[in-house]
């Protein structure tokens, strides 16, 4: 493990003493390190170009392996046989949509530190790699929100539903008290850039409509000012839709086809199950999304 902590530092500062130096290690024990990781690995691992050194391919490659590893050691070493919320100083670290966190995220961070005024939540767009690596992800992040469908085969906790509606500019004159699949295909689209947060997306094109997309977002929630005074449609999530004013330029409309539900969840990695910290938040999380849901029903 404290190879681990030097094959870091040295791909990091690509540099023997400054990687010494950043993990407490002399010059010569941080030599001798890079010594044994090279007859690991066989390789050079950092290569001599004029008066510096440059990552070889391997080392290129166990880069970002050796982050992975590290942050993974970190939380493991950082679990808990017991927390106390009112108490503990700790920071949990949640990959989720901008949508995920404006309908559920302000209410999970309210409840968090009602309880626990110490600890820390920090949320982070979804990186377009979870489909690619969800392990490596999950492995160096506290929780995943994200609806079923994109990730399976790890643990999860079910928070709430929604359902996706349809929006267009209150002025728009093509387009009556109701939808047609024929206008989804003949007229312009806002849409959302990152397909696996979208999986009503991949309905569409089953049902053989092809979106013509003339505007498209990474936020869920620039989608209804993409259409405001246009002839564009928009799919968005009902909560989300429900936040529009009176004034803000916007018809919301039920989608011309039965669109598969939002089923959301937090996903997590098996490393995290038995930790009391993690179990407090996923408890937390739980109830938040009742509330959520409750709000739905309501």
């Amino acid at each position: 493990m404290n190879l681990v902590v030097a094959l870091r530092a040295l791909l990091e500062e690509r540099n023997v003493t400054r990687a010494g130096q950043r993990i407490g290690l002399s010059q010569p024990a941080m030599s001798a390190a890079l010594g044994r990781l090279r007859r690991h690995y066989g390789d050079e691992l950092l290569s001599r170009d004029g008066g510096s050194y440059e990552l070889t391919a391997l080392g290129t490659v166990l880069l970002d392996r050796a982050r992975t590893a590290c942050d993974m050691l970190e939380r493991v070493f950082a679990s808990q046989a017991q927390f106390d919320p009112a108490q503990e100083e700790r920071e949990f670290t949640i990959l989720a949509s901008d949508y995920a966190v404006a309908v559920f995220g302000a209410s999970f961070a309210r409840a968090v530190h009602e309880h626990a005024p110490r600890v820390r939540l920090t949320f982070r767009q979804v990186p377009a790699e979870i489909t690619q690596d969800p392990a490596g992800l999950l492995s160096t992040v506290d929780g995943l929100l994200m609806t079923h469908g994109v990730i399976s085969g790890f643990p999860a906790v079910e928070l709430y539903r929604d359902r996706w509606v349809c929006v267009v500019a209150q002025d728009n004159p093509e387009i009556g008290e109701r939808l047609t699949l024929g206008q989804l295909a003949q007229l312009p689209w806002a849409a959302y850039q990152r397909v696996h947060d979208a999986t009503v997306a991949r309905q569409l094109s089953m049902l053989g409509v092809e979106p013509r997309v003339q505007v498209s977002v990474d936020n869920f929630q620039l989608l209804p000012a993409m259409v405001v005074g246009t002839r564009r449609i928009a799919m968005v999530h009902a909560l989300l839709a429900e936040r529009l004013g009176r004034d803000s330029g916007i018809r919301v409309l039920e989608c011309p086809f039965e669109a598969v539900p939002v089923h959301e969840a937090m996903w997590w990695h098996p490393v995290h199950t038995h930790d009391a910290g993690h179990r407090w938040l996923r408890e937390t999380a739980a109830q938040v999304g009742a509330t959520v849901s409750g709000a739905i029903a309501g």
